[in-house]
């Protein structure tokens, strides 16, 4: 089975996302929507795609796509899928996937009716690095420390301290740095240990409401340990993800597209047990989601921790 997406958003994620796609068998771009038609034709122009579309029922209509891809506003999500999952069309939607948790209930509850794939698009879930660390873990023994974080000054963050707000600095269509980047290493923490108990998030927050950094303290006592999440669009950050155990540590060099784990076992010299460099990791969710188009893979284990990711990032903002 061939897998033909119409790509909804025209920004730099939806280039990376086509090339993605070119290094996959079995999947291709078939047509792209822009909420104008200057806009899509010349998205469209700039990768040979043949359908172009400014209206998005007549695009969902088209018999030569089975699948899209969402990539536009956050608060737009939940609709643009809805819409697709209703059209009896597969959903891949770029995280954060809704603004809140029962949006993403309604999809998830939608998708089960219609009898499509609905999946979050979290390239750490599919990249290879993310299981050599989860079998990694129980090297280092009881775990009772971990802080995760992901710090990125952002290119257009420049612009807005110069007074020009856009879209990634902008609340009002669901921006933030936790929806941004703060959801990669929640997102991992969840995948990796569960919900945690309690929640109590630190914000910093700019002047037209945009959340610029914040902390997490996630309380994961019940299995022995606390964890932190750390996230910033306004900072770069230097250090390492640690998971911290009784008779050693791991090392994550980068949350959202990892290249190096460092093993430092207690009393050993520390030792690199995960080396790769790839220029662009979304291949590995693509591959998936075709997987799980095609019924080789199921996609429940990804929505679970979806769930349970969108109900503690729910908690982060309701605290």
């Amino acid at each position: 089975m061939k897998i033909s997406f119409l790509i909804v958003g025209t920004n730099f994620i939806s280039d990376r996302f086509i090339d993605a796609v070119s290094r996959v068998e079995g999947v291709d771009i078939a047509a792209v929507y822009s909420r104008t038609q200057e806009r899509a034709d010349a998205y469209a122009d700039k990768y040979g795609i043949v359908e172009r579309y400014s209206d998005y029922t007549a695009a969902l209509a088209s018999c030569n796509i089975n699948a899209v891809y969402v990539a536009n506003p956050n608060f737009a999500h939940r609709d643009t899928a809805l819409l697709a999952i209703r059209a009896g069309k597969h959903v891949l939607c770029e995280k954060i996937i809704t603004e809140n948790l029962a949006d993403f209930l309604l999809l998830k509850e939608e998708a089960e009716k219609h009898g499509v794939v609905l999946l979050e698009a979290m390239r750490p879930d599919f990249d290879p690095s993310f299981s050599i660390l989860q079998r990694s873990i129980s090297q280092i023994g009881k775990v009772r420390r971990v802080a995760f974080e992901y710090c990125q000054y952002s290119s257009r963050y420049d612009a807005f301290l110069d007074g020009n707000i856009q879209n990634a600095f902008n609340p009002e269509i669901g921006n933030s740095s936790l929806a941004d980047i703060g959801i990669y290493p929640l997102h991992m923490l969840v995948s990796l240990f569960g919900e945690p108990t309690r929640v109590t998030p630190l914000f910093v927050t700019l002047h037209n409401g945009f959340m610029g950094c914040g902390h997490l303290a996630l309380d994961y006592t019940d299995q022995g340990f606390f964890a932190t999440v750390d996230y910033s669009k306004i900072t770069d950050g230097k250090r390492p993800s640690v998971i911290e155990g009784e008779k050693g540590t791991l090392l994550i060099d980068r949350i959202n597209a990892t290249e190096n784990i460092t093993l430092a076992l207690r009393g050993e010299e520390p030792r690199i047990i995960y080396h790769k460099h790839i220029d662009n990791n979304m291949t590995y969710e693509v591959e998936a989601f075709r997987d799980m188009v095609c019924g080789f893979r199921s996609e429940k284990p990804y929505l679970l921790v979806t769930e349970q990711t969108m109900r503690t990032y729910d908690k982060a903002l309701a605290t």
